[in-house]
């Protein structure tokens, strides 16, 4: 069969970009669809949501829409850095592992400078140690940090860690990036607001990730520190990210952001992992492999169980250290989570007795 008929595919856990679109951001682009509007960002949608991202942060940001992810990380990164500067982050960060070198490209060839670390996180000592490492003119000037929040393994920086890590970029006078691809899992997961977990702590730019939290497509990239932004709405059409149509990627932000839906999914998100990671704790042969912070579980199990989940129909990914990544979306059913848990705890009885 080549069409796709209604409910055709059982939900799935490989990745939380399988979720579908959430009801609030599906009826704000459905009123946006209704009449004509200015184009190019200069309608009334773009400046609703922008609006909606300063009463959210507490501050008069600068805000602008891109299409996806790592057009926000590697503009926004281009639009700290000369193209003789680096950019620190840790080994599993996403700039590093799975943005095809995107960051370097836009901004014409700053360099990554990448520091081992400890479940993805970056530490103050770790940023001092790369960016005192050398300062003569052969070696290019640090200029940036960018610190994933959530980590890659789920992971969550605490208010803490990230006015550490504030603190060490001011004393070695670099500006602090966070790529928020799951930023509204992490404030879910600290219970802090979102002001609290960027500009109150020290963060100079943001990319708050939309597609993970329940839109079909589209972050945003948020300047606290408003110099920062300037020219950046020519950085953006010159990469192709200056939509036309621009209220089809901001109406969404209206819907999730008026509506507390941002919260509230990523809340669900959250909760169904470690609901999961409960159920499985404690099964023979099987480890949690990373504490259960947000909305992600790595699981530690011999490869012959993970063949035999995968023999009985699930998706999962083993990019991580080879722990098998189980990611929870905005509209993960508690049940087909259940039943996931069951197939896994099968599994690893049936290989404990073969």
């Amino acid at each position: 069969m080549n069409g796709m008929d209604e409910g055709s595919f059982e939900q799935q856990f490989g990745s939380d970009n399988y979720a579908g679109i959430c009801p609030e951001a599906w009826q704000a682009m459905e009123a946006a669809n209704r009449g004509h509007v200015t184009s190019y960002g200069d309608d009334p949608w773009t400046a609703r949501a922008a609006d909606a991202f300063r009463a959210l942060f507490e501050t008069a940001c600068e805000v602008y829409f891109v299409f996806n992810g790592t057009a926000a990380n590697s503009l926004a990164l281009a639009s700290l850095c000369q193209s003789y500067h680096s950019v620190i982050c840790c080994d599993q960060a996403h700039v590093e592992t799975d943005e095809c070198g995107a960051p370097e490209f836009f901004s014409n060839g700053s360099k990554l400078l990448v520091a081992a670390s400890a479940a993805g996180k970056l530490t103050p000592h770790a940023v001092r140690e790369l960016a005192t490492k050398r300062s003569d003119i052969h070696y290019p000037k640090a200029r940036a940090v960018t610190i994933t929040q959530p980590t890659e393994t789920g992971r969550v920086y605490t208010l803490k860690e990230l006015k550490a890590l504030a603190d060490e970029c001011r004393r070695l006078g670099l500006l602090l990036h966070m790529d928020g691809a799951r930023f509204a899992n992490a404030c879910a997961s600290l219970g802090c607001s979102p002001a609290e977990m960027t500009w109150k702590s020290g963060v100079d730019v943001l990319c708050f990730g939309g597609a993970k939290n329940g839109m079909a497509m589209g972050e945003a990239v948020i300047f606290f520190d408003r110099a920062l932004a300037t020219d950046f709405d020519y950085r953006c059409k010159q990469a192709r990210q200056l939509a036309s149509k621009m209220r089809f990627l901001s109406a969404p932000w209206v819907g999730m952001l008026e509506s507390g839906a941002w919260l509230r999914n990523a809340e669900h998100a959250n909760r169904c992992a470690k609901q999961f990671a409960a159920r499985v704790a404690g099964t023979p042969g099987i480890e949690l492999a990373q504490p259960v912070e947000a909305n992600a579980v790595f699981v530690e199990a011999p490869p012959d169980v993970l063949n035999k989940l995968h023999e009985r129909g699930w998706s999962f990914y083993t990019f991580i250290g080879g722990a098998a990544r189980f990611m929870f979306a905005w509209d993960s059913d508690p049940r087909r989570a259940e039943a996931l848990a069951n197939d896994l705890k099968e599994c690893a009885a049936a290989a404990l007795l073969a």
